[in-house]
């Protein structure tokens, strides 16, 4: 089973964006796809949900939720599942300038929790200037963590830049997972991050991702099997590739409790 966790698609131009989409899910099972903040929550989920709904065998939506803006209550969350077919939430906190232990969203967590639907942080990666980049520090999930302990938490794009804060939260709750989307081009960064998830001991805690359209499946596969190449003639500590083999073989849908 291989599960890109993360990519997204351009909901209002679905032409060659989806073309594309389609083209890079053929590499792996199953892709998520997480909504984006580009307009009301339930119009980018209703699109998202006819979107991923054409190919219901290889695709799972993620509906964005704004906590600070939606209907938080599990009456209301329960529409997300059961009539809209997406299978978890995900919040920009950072974009948003919402604090991750807001009191109206922790109301969200405790609602996603008794619907069991997983909650993806995308609070990192290619942030504008207006983005809260306090609110993108991972160690402020650990009170949700500690909080929610049966809800499913996963940290987008290893939390860059706090890589550092990410390991430690993996190591620390069970509850918590992180989506190794990584820039194929820049390979320091790779090598550092795989390399210090390694050294934790929490190779098993982390989901493979491409972040496409930022990068395809086939590339991160590529980057990662290839992972040790990238040290060439240096002494620097290499991983075991079987290790690395299992992020991309690792049945996400299982571990965050998502069924079909």
């Amino acid at each position: 089973m291989i599960v890109d966790c993360h990519t997204h698609i351009d909901l209002d131009t679905q032409g060659v964006g989806a073309s594309e989409h389609l083209a890079s899910a053929e590499k792996v099972d199953v892709c998520f796809v997480l909504a984006e903040p580009k307009g009301p929550s339930q119009e980018i989920n209703e699109k998202l949900s006819e979107y991923v709904g054409k190919h219901k065998e290889k695709m799972t939506g993620f509906a964005l939720v704004e906590p600070l803006n939606d209907s938080i209550g599990v009456k209301k969350l329960s529409a997300i599942p059961e009539k809209l077919g997406l299978k978890g939430t995900v919040v920009y906190c950072s974009s948003s300038g919402v604090h991750p232990a807001h009191s109206r969203a922790m109301r969200f967590y405790e609602s996603a929790q008794e619907l069991g639907l997983p909650v993806f942080f995308h609070n990192n990666g290619e942030l504008d200037s207006d983005a809260v980049l306090d609110y993108a520090q991972p160690f402020l999930l650990d009170e949700v963590a500690r909080t929610f302990s049966d809800l499913k938490i996963i940290i987008g794009n290893m939390g860059i830049p706090f890589v550092e804060q990410t390991l430690t939260l993996l190591a620390k709750h069970k509850n918590v997972y992180a989506d190794l989307t990584l820039k194929v081009s820049n390979l320091w960064q790779v090598y550092n991050t795989v390399a210090g998830a390694y050294e934790q001991g929490v190779m098993d805690k982390l989901l493979f991702g491409s972040g496409f359209p930022a990068s395809s499946a086939g590339e991160c596969m590529e980057t990662l099997l290839g992972f040790n190449k990238l040290l060439g003639d240096t002494d620097l500590p290499t991983v075991p590739r079987g290790s690395i083999r299992n992020i991309i073989e690792r049945n996400t849908l299982e571990l965050l409790g998502i069924e079909g």
